[in-house]
C-alpha cells in the first residue's frame, strides 16, 4: 500500500480507536472527516506486536494512509498500555489517551469523575457537540449505558446496565435447558415455544428497560431531551423503542476525534 505518513489529500490524519470489552472499534480521520472504520473483536490478551499486526491489517484493509496521530478510549484496564504503545510505533507519535489528565471541556457533575469509562466520555462530547445540550445518549454494547447531559452541557450522570447480548448469554448459562438465541425481536410478545419465548424477555425485555428508564430519566430532568441511539445493533433497537431515537453508529469515534482536537498538541 502506497501511502504518504499522516496525510491525506493535504490533511492530517488521525486514528481513533475505542477499545470496548467486546470490540475495538477503528475510525481514521482526515480534516475531521471520517474516512473509514474498522471493527475487530477484541481479544483479553494480546500482545503489542498483535495490537500492531492488527492496526497494520485494518489501515490496509481501509486503503488509507498511515495517520500521523493517534487517540484512544479503553475500558480493558489490561489492554491500555499494550494499545498505547502498538499505537505509537505505528503513529510515530504517542497517542493520546482517554482519561486523568485530559481536557475534556465537559463539567462533570459525577461524585468521581474518575470512575466514568472514556467511551462514556467520548459520547457525551460527541452527543454535545452534535446535538446541543440537553441530550439523552443510549450505548449498546457489552453494556447498556444511559449518558446524560444537563441544559448547562454538564455530564449529569447516567445508568449502567446489562446489555442484551449479555443478557442472552447470562440466561443460556445459568439453565441448562435454555439455548443461545438469536437476538432479534419474535414475531409475538407471547412466545409459544422456547426461543421466542426467550427473545421476547431479552430483546422486547431491552426495548421495555429503555423505554422505561428514558421515561424515568425525563421526569427526573422535568423535559424530555433528544435521544441518540449507539452501538451494537441500535439502527434495530430503535425501531422497536417507543421513544424517537436518532441513530448515531460513529458518535464514539467521533467522540474521541474531538478530544483529540481539543487536546492536539505538535509531535
Amino acid at each position: 500500500m502506497a501511502v504518504s505518513q499522516g496525510e491525506k489529500n493535504g490533511e492530517k490524519s488521525v486514528l481513533a480507536v475505542d477499545v470496548g470489552n467486546t470490540t475495538t472499534r477503528l475510525g481514521l480521520f482526515a480534516g475531521g472527516e471520517l474516512m473509514s472504520t474498522w471493527e475487530l473483536t477484541t481479544r483479553e490478551r494480546l500482545t503489542v506486536d498483535e495490537a500492531r499486526m492488527k492496526l497494520a491489517q485494518a489501515l490496509a484493509m481501509m486503503g488509507e494512509p498511515l495517520p500521523a496521530e493517534s487517540i484512544l478510549a479503553c475500558v480493558v484496564p489490561t489492554l491500555t498500555d499494550v494499545w498505547r504503545s502498538a499505537l505509537a510505533a505505528t503513529c510515530g507519535s504517542r497517542p493520546l489517551v482517554v482519561g486523568p489528565g485530559l481536557k475534556t471541556g465537559v463539567r462533570m457533575r459525577y461524585d468521581d469523575p474518575s470512575e466514568v469509562g472514556a467511551d462514556r466520555v467520548a459520547d457525551v462530547v460527541a452527543a454535545r457537540e452534535a446535538y446541543g445540550a440537553p441530550v439523552l445518549v443510549v450505548d449498546l454494547g457489552t453494556t447498556t449505558n444511559f449518558e446524560v447531559v444537563d441544559g448547562e452541557g454538564a455530564f449529569a450522570g447516567g445508568i449502567i446496565a446489562p446489555g442484551v447480548a449479555l443478557g442472552a448469554r447470562s440466561l443460556s448459562a445459568a439453565a441448562a435447558r435454555l439455548p443461545m438465541i438469536e437476538l432479534r425481536a419474535p414475531a409475538a410478545v407471547i412466545g409459544r415455544n422456547t426461543r421466542s419465548a426467550m427473545q421476547s424477555g431479552v430483546v422486547l425485555g431491552e426495548v421495555a428497560r429503555i423505554d422505561g428508564l428514558l421515561d424515568a430519566i425525563a421526569d427526573e430532568m422535568g423535559c424530555q431531551p433528544p435521544v441518540v441511539i449507539t452501538g451494537d445493533g441500535s439502527a434495530a433497537m430503535a425501531a422497536l423503542l417507543r421513544h424517537n431515537a436518532k441513530v448515531d453508529d460513529t458518535l464514539t469515534l467521533r467522540g474521541l476525534w474531538h478530544l483529540w482536537g481539543s487536546n492536539r498538541r505538535e509531535c
